[in-house]
């Protein structure tokens, strides 16, 4: 009697109710590596008798889609040129579907589908269902060093969606398209280039988190996407997710700092160093994954060049002001931009040629006069031998001579009315990033939530915290900073960074950005404090003016995790007068080609590869 009257209350519910029910995707496993599949078939074939005599118990059937040479299609010609993607596997070849030729494959007894489909697919892997409908393989990998806030898959509306799909790994799952669906051109130069996107971004569909998880859930998915952002996507970029960055874009050493979430895990050397912030998940990642060519950041006061040293990458902060940074988290509106980081410098430059559009342009003529900034000058360890070596491959490529410049002690001679240099801008950062970010962030984030949660305050991790506490109590101003800044810009745009007709820049500028020191994520720091000071890699933020990062080599250290020796990076930082990013991007390129630069490779080396420590083969 129960049983008869639970059903027929069922019965009447669901009569009465007509539930919205839609498909967000298949995830399937082939051969032991798993696939996502979206939610819409990009393509019908119809006519294709072999799903039902061949494949009749199949849910889904892998297949490679192929485009006919002349009579036919060598098939060991193709298994060896797709082998090289990383999404298409021999699981594909279940089935071949060829158009352009109504011959059998050359050489080969695979399955051919027969039938017409409703468009011309693109080479590369697909599934089709028995209804004949055609998806695109997305492969799954994890996210096994902690890089990404969420994952990320286009709704092809222009808004985005979490990826609702997962693997093995602990992580995140991230889904990628094949290599082998995309052709770049000039209208889409960045046709499948996949990247990452720091978590300050706001990309349109998805929640924004700025390292703070009250932030998170306080606020509704963004309904824009920053331009940015935009212009990669324009270009064909594939935003693959959002990645880690510390919070509010404030600088936190792992692991005490990092409350709200955890830091990315550097794969270098030990893989327990820290990894710079507060693009952390842009730097993580690139250096990690194979699978992802290029993370978006941003650098105020070092946060794409801070993880590009410690992880061997390339990265930029580029002039200040090259694009709008709209529906961006602000940390301070005077010395925000947004910089690449990439493994591959040109990669690297395509994609910031996307991002930046017009406000660059790539030259080819560059200085004779190379200014160096506390370099080396004899060899005491690796780092000072791959740094020397390094100045003298620029100088003799650029036919150039190299001098030493002080920078403190020409700005005091030149300066003799003010205080010393190191005296006269140690509060301006400070000043700059503490009180914009009270005025932008915190107060109305202290609003909004003390609106809802009956006058509550929200969790803010310890460092922005304490900046914040800081700055209220100071009493100089954003005026203030800026005229001190101003100051410096107009006498360093003036003197060693100054323009040139000819070569865009009168110098080249360097100085070093890391040496295969170590930090240790382990370690129990003190409170956190405020960023005092003034040193090289303040030059640019101050000045407005482009600063890049070039990995060199690695240098040994003894590990206190593994009781072995490993290797940590070693990078220099390349200056030049404001507005000349795109000769940097040029002479990086050219020393590419000449050998001089190379591309950094995954994993524990950027220099040899090799697995990171934890990984074992075939986990990921």
């Amino acid at each position: 009697m129960y049983l008869s009257r639970s059903l027929g209350v069922a019965s009447l519910i669901v009569a009465s109710v007509q539930a919205a029910v839609s498909s967000t995707g298949f995830t399937v496993s082939l051969t032991d590596v798993d696939y996502f599949l979206p939610p819409k078939p990009i393509a019908k074939i119809s006519g294709c008798k072999e799903l039902s005599t061949s494949f009749e118990d199949a849910m889904f059937v892998p297949f490679t889609a192929v485009k006919a040479q002349g009579y036919g299609v060598d098939v060991a010609a193709l298994r060896a040129s797709y082998a090289e993607d990383d999404v298409w596997q021999e699981g594909f070849m279940e089935a071949i579907y060829v158009q352009g030729s109504e011959f059998k494959p050359m050489n080969s007894s695979l399955t051919v589908l027969s039938g017409t489909s409703s468009k011309v697919l693109a080479p590369g892997p697909y599934f089709i269902n028995a209804a004949g409908h055609v998806y695109e393989a997305w492969r799954l990998f994890s996210d096994v060093q902690g890089a990404f806030t969420e994952s990320a898959i286009a709704n092809g509306d222009g808004s985005y969606s979490v990826l609702p799909a997962g693997t093995v790994g602990q992580k995140h799952a991230i889904a990628v398209p094949s290599r082998l669906y995309f052709t770049k051109t000039a209208e889409k130069p960045l046709a499948g280039v996949r990247i990452g996107i720091k978590d300050i971004y706001d990309i349109k569909g998805l929640r924004t988190s700025n390292g703070n998880r009250a932030w998170y859930w306080l606020y509704s998915p963004a309904n824009a996407t920053a331009p940015p952002v935009q212009n990669l996507i324009d270009a064909g970029a594939i935003i693959v997710g959002k990645m880690i960055t510390s919070q509010f874009a404030n600088g936190e050493t792992a692991t005490a700092d990092w409350v709200d979430y955890h830091e990315a895990f550097n794969p270098r050397g030990d893989g327990y160093q820290d990894t710079s912030s507060s693009s952390s998940g842009g730097g993580a990642g690139t250096a990690s994954y194979p699978w992802l060519d290029v993370s978006l950041g941003s650098d105020t006061g070092g946060s794409v060049r801070g993880p590009s040293q410690v992880q061997g990458l390339y990265g930029n902060r580029p002039s200040h002001g090259l694009v709008s940074l709209d529906h961006t988290m602000p940390l301070s509106p005077v010395l925000d931009t947004p910089g690449l980081l990439a493994r591959n410098p040109q990669v690297w430059m395509e994609a910031a040629q996307a991002m930046y559009g017009p406000n660059i342009t790539i030259t080819s003529s560059y200085p004779t006069s190379v200014q160096t900034l506390g370099w080396p000058t004899t060899v005491d360890d690796v780092a000072d031998e791959l740094l020397i070596d390094f100045l003298g491959n620029v100088t003799e490529f650029l036919s150039a001579n190299a001098t030493a410049f002080n920078v403190t002690a020409s700005f005091d001679a030149a300066n003799a009315d003010i205080a010393p240099l190191t005296t006269f801008m140690n509060l301006t950062y400070a000043l700059l990033i503490t009180k914009q970010q009270t005025e932008l962030v915190r107060e109305p984030f202290y609003a909004d939530y003390a609106a809802i949660h009956d006058g509550r305050l929200p969790f803010v991790n310890p460092v922005p915290l304490a900046r914040w506490g800081w700055g209220d109590n100071q009493t100089y101003t954003v005026e203030d900073a800026v005229a001190n800044k101003t100051i410096f810009q107009t006498w360093a745009n003036e003197t060693f960074l100054a323009p040139s007709s000819e070569t865009c820049s009168e110098s080249l500028v360097m100085y070093v950005g890391s040496t295969g020191s170590t930090t240790y994520r382990n370690t129990y720091w003190d409170e956190p404090g405020v960023p005092l000071g003034f040193g090289n890699s303040r030059i640019s933020v101050m000045a407005e003016v482009p600063d890049y990062v070039v990995p060199l080599g690695e240098a040994p250290y003894n590990s206190t995790i593994t009781g072995h020796v490993e290797y940590l990076p070693v990078t220099a930082n390349l200056m030049a007068a404001k507005g000349c990013d795109g000769m940097l991007f040029s002479l990086i390129g050219e020393l590419y080609e000449a050998g001089i630069l190379k591309e950094s490779m995954v994993g524990r080396s950027g220099v040899t590869g090799g697995d990171i420590l934890l990984k074992r083969d075939g986990l990921w």
